[in-house]
């Protein structure tokens, strides 16, 4: 039996997101990213994989450094 703290993620596969880095995250990606997958939880927050544009790689976040897309 599992103990899922965790409430459902709250973005989907393939959504864009505002991401902003927390000060003992590595640096760099801020902006815009795209949801790739999602990552079970850990500590109590849901955590994504996600690409921005400005890096040739995947990153992994936390659910707190991602926020809505801005309407526009």
């Amino acid at each position: 039996m599992t103990n899922r703290t965790a409430t459902c993620h709250k973005f989907s596969v393939g959504q864009t997101v505002g991401y902003s880095p927390s000060r003992w995250s590595m640096r760099g990606g801020e902006g815009s990213c795209k949801i790739v997958r999602l990552m079970p939880a850990d500590a109590g927050e849901n955590l994504y994989r996600i690409k921005c544009p400005s890096e040739p790689f995947e990153r992994m976040a936390k659910e707190s450094e991602l926020t809505p897309p801005q309407a526009g």
